[in-house]
């Protein structure tokens, strides 16, 4: 119960943070039509997944919830994905990671638009 207290605390700190930050970037370096703050977020995310799992694989404890799955799943779920495709490119499992990153992107974004549609038909 502890733990999902944390990812709940973290996840919210987390939206937080990516409501704040992409709209202070996105205002600060307005560049066309390139949404510069969600992408700052996606990498800035990348980053800090990356540093809490290597330090977790050593330091195992419920803090991981709070940071990891709560902090940085409700910052940005782009950081999850980059953390599972590195792993499988970790594990030398490129056909998993080829199929995984492609379908994730293709089919997300006809996913987006199989949403839109379906909302302007109902």
């Amino acid at each position: 119960m502890r733990n999902l207290l944390y990812i709940f605390i973290g996840g919210g700190a987390g939206s937080i943070l990516r409501y704040l930050i992409s709209n202070y970037t996105q205002k600060l370096w307005n560049i066309s039509s390139f949404p510069m703050g969600t992408f700052l977020v996606n990498i800035t995310g990348c980053l800090l997944i990356g540093f809490l799992t290597s330090y977790f694989m050593k330091n195992d404890n419920s803090l991981k919830f709070l940071l990891i799955t709560g902090l940085c799943g409700g910052y940005t779920t782009f950081s999850t994905f980059s953390a599972e495709n590195y792993s499988l490119w970790q594990n030398q499992q490129y056909g998993t990671l080829f199929l995984y990153a492609g379908l994730s992107v293709v089919l997300g974004f006809c996913a987006v638009i199989a949403g839109m549609k379906l909302q302007s038909i109902v």
